[in-house]
């Protein structure tokens, strides 16, 4: 393998506090790619939160590639609280391999939320052995768009 080919392999690692704005810049890309009804909050507000609560008080990874964040993973004690690739890393395995990070990091079980509208997202959790486990209305988000909880248990 070529030095030049290395650098394209993504590597993982625990999240860094001078992460904060790396990681808000794929959450707030991602997120504004995927879906067409705006956050609860603005895009301000979501730095704060990923720099004062995320990284902090999550366990948070990130996905290096070419030497930058372009992914990140965040759980908490129910399982994933946050996935997301940055739209010009998809497609690679990224989001993949972070998903084997969860189930590794908790191989009694996971449970996320995603919104309905996200088929893409829906499909990715199925193809890894999450089922959904209970549809929800909106109400228990800041979004107040209808979720899907999915469940993986070994």
């Amino acid at each position: 393998m070529t030095e030049a080919h290395a650098a394209d392999e993504p590597t993982i690692r625990r999240a860094e506090p001078e992460d904060a704005g790396a990681i808000a810049g794929v959450y707030l890309a991602s997120f504004h790619a995927t879906y067409a009804f705006p956050l609860a909050h603005t895009d301000e507000e979501v730095r704060g939160w990923i720099a004062s609560h995320l990284v902090p008080e999550l366990e948070t990874w990130v996905v290096m590639l070419d030497d930058r964040i372009v992914a990140l993973l965040a759980l908490d004690d129910a399982g994933i609280d946050q996935l997301y690739v940055h739209p010009d890393a998809q497609g690679r395995g990224i989001g993949s391999e972070l998903v084997d990070l969860a189930k590794q990091r908790g191989p009694g079980g996971l449970d996320l939320y995603t919104f309905q509208v996200n088929a893409r997202a829906r499909r990715f959790y199925e193809r890894h052995g999450f089922v959904v486990a209970a549809m929800g209305d909106g109400s228990g988000n800041e979004e107040g768009q209808p979720d899907v909880l999915y469940r993986w248990r070994p």
